[in-house]
């Protein structure tokens, strides 16, 4: 690994360059409050002569390309405003004449959460759209079967209900740049004024390797190690529940990884909780393999904290349910560790891996926050074990009385883990412990979070 800063200089800026449209979000507040913050601080006031742009984000990424379109639409002389398309009814679509969306899929083919209450009441059935225009971005992952299922079928029903497509569906798979540019594009030619034709890439900080355990040796799994970094030159700041960005070294093609981050500005570092991939001929994954093997104590690296507000937690006072396995452990570590100094209305961990001989992450910090009362209840499954054999989402069906409790109290319920398995899964238990009408008012009122991959 080479400690020129020329050459990573360069990588850096290469990174950045492909960089352009990674850019936190459900924003699962009360849906009054959400609409007023955006309403409040859009680029341009809600009259006849602004252009809307709605986004449906479920981690961010929709939600900030939203305001870069906006942005970039203001500075070329066309008023832009931004709004959540879940907070907004058919007839203020209408209304506005032209909107153009940026609609993110999660998992397969399904959208935002904050888009539940939106698609249940609206796109079960044609509106009255007659008069509207409008563009679509499309954001998804062609790893997964339904590639950009939600934009699709928000597509399909724009045009059952009279809307007129502007230029036909721009779909973007993971990230792609030259999507960007095409959708860049398209609003030139919509607006008629010249859209500037790169967006400003997400500003890299330089972070030095500070910190790497192995959290599971002899594990049946994959290798989970914890890494830590501190900021060179500067004083970043972050809240529990945000993502850390990091780019990926040489060719550009590679692009960045996101990581929950399991620590507070007060740590004074950054950590990470990261498990070794490996590929079908068994070589280490390109970002887990560099992070793991190949990076070296005090090299440095390019990472950004990216605000990820579907997954902030709520005010101390309210009883939170943290609920993950695996790797998600570091998206929730942080929930309970800003709780820690300050009284608050209860934390309660459930988390689920392979063995308790191996995969017990973080045992001792976890009894200690029991012990100090930073954690009011935890409980554990290990699959593997002959003596256990349970999956997270059985804790729920095993304790759905006192769940039914903590939420009756308020409890927000946050999750955090693999996508497949494990959130089905305990969505499903959620569901048969607190009813669908029930998670529903959850998901709307930003009660239920995920931060699931």
């Amino acid at each position: 690994m080479t400690a020129d800063p020329i050459r990573w200089l360069w990588a850096a800026l290469a990174v950045g360059l492909w960089l352009l449209i990674v850019a936190g979000v459900a924003l699962s507040r009360a849906r009054a409050r959400r609409a007023a913050t955006l309403r409040a601080s859009s680029l341009a006031s809600a009259d006849d002569a602004s252009l809307l742009v709605a986004f449906a984000s479920q981690t961010g990424q929709a939600e900030e390309l939203a305001w870069m379109t906006a942005s970039s639409l203001s500075d070329a002389g066309v008023p832009a405003r931004v709004a959540l398309l879940g907070d907004l009814e058919p007839a203020e679509l209408k209304a506005a004449g032209r909107v153009l969306i940026v609609a993110s899929t999660t998992g397969e083919g399904d959208g935002p959460d904050a888009m539940s209450w939106f698609a249940r009441k609206h796109m079960t059935g044609p509106a009255d759209l007659s008069g509207l225009s409008y563009g679509l971005l499309a954001l998804g992952d062609r790893t997964y079967a339904d590639f950009c299922g939600f934009g699709r079928a928000l597509d399909s029903w724009l045009q059952r209900s009279g809307a007129t497509s502007l230029f036909n569906r721009i779909e973007v798979d993971n990230g792609d740049a030259g999507a960007i540019r095409h959708w860049q594009h398209q609003l030139g030619v919509v607006t008629g004024h010249a859209v500037q034709a790169d967006w400003t890439p997400p500003a890299y900080d330089c972070w030095r390797l500070a910190a790497r355990s192995h959290l599971n040796p002899g594990s049946p799994g994959g290798e989970a190690w914890l890494l830590a970094f501190e900021p060179v030159d500067h004083a970043p700041d972050w809240v529990a529940g945000d993502i850390a960005e990091i780019g990926l070294p040489g060719d550009p093609s590679p692009g960045s990884r996101e990581y929950s981050v399991a620590s507070l500005p007060s740590d004074g570092r950054v950590e990470f909780i990261v498990r070794l991939m490996t590929r079908p001929d068994g070589s280490p994954g390109l970002a887990s393999g560099w992070l793991i093997r190949d990076l070296a104590l005090g090299d440095p690296v390019a990472m950004r904290i990216r605000t990820n507000r579907g997954f902030h937690g709520p005010s101390p006072e309210t009883p939170l349910i943290l609920i993950g396995n695996g790797t998600g452990l570091a998206g929730l570590r942080a929930h309970w560790r800003a709780r820690a100094s300050q009284p608050h209305g209860g934390v309660w961990l459930m988390f689920g891996e392979r063995t308790s001989a191996h995969d017990a992450f973080l045992d001792a910090e976890l009894q200690t926050a029991l012990a100090s009362g930073a954690l009011t209840r935890l409980d554990r499954a290990f699959s593997r074990d002959a003596q256990d054999g349970r999956y997270v989402q059985q804790l729920i069906a095993q304790n759905t009385d006192e769940l039914v409790s903590w939420v009756g109290r308020g409890a927000v319920i946050l999750v955090c883990g693999s996508l497949e398995g494990m959130s089905t899964g305990v969505h499903a238990a959620l569901e048969s412990a607190l009813g669908t009408d029930r998670l529903l008012e959850l998901t709307e009122t930003g009660r239920y979070r995920r931060d699931v991959y």
